[in-house]
């Protein structure tokens, strides 16, 4: 895994929850809602590849 990758992550997290507490403190719940789900998604079209990474090796050293 990249360390890039990890400080990407980060700084999404940080942004995501700053986004979303102006949002909630400003009476849109629903904008700070969308926030954080589309920062999650973003990260996980991001960790998605390692995923699957992980489970095609699992898969191979389980092969016989």
């Amino acid at each position: 895994m990249e360390i890039n990758l990890i400080f990407k992550i980060a700084a999404v997290g940080i942004l995501v929850s700053i986004l979303s507490q102006v949002l909630k403190h400003s009476g849109r719940e629903e904008q700070a809602f969308l926030t954080s789900f589309a920062g999650l998604i973003l990260v996980l079209f991001w960790i998605l590849p390692y995923i699957y990474e992980l489970f095609e090796e699992i898969q191979r050293l389980f092969e016989l």
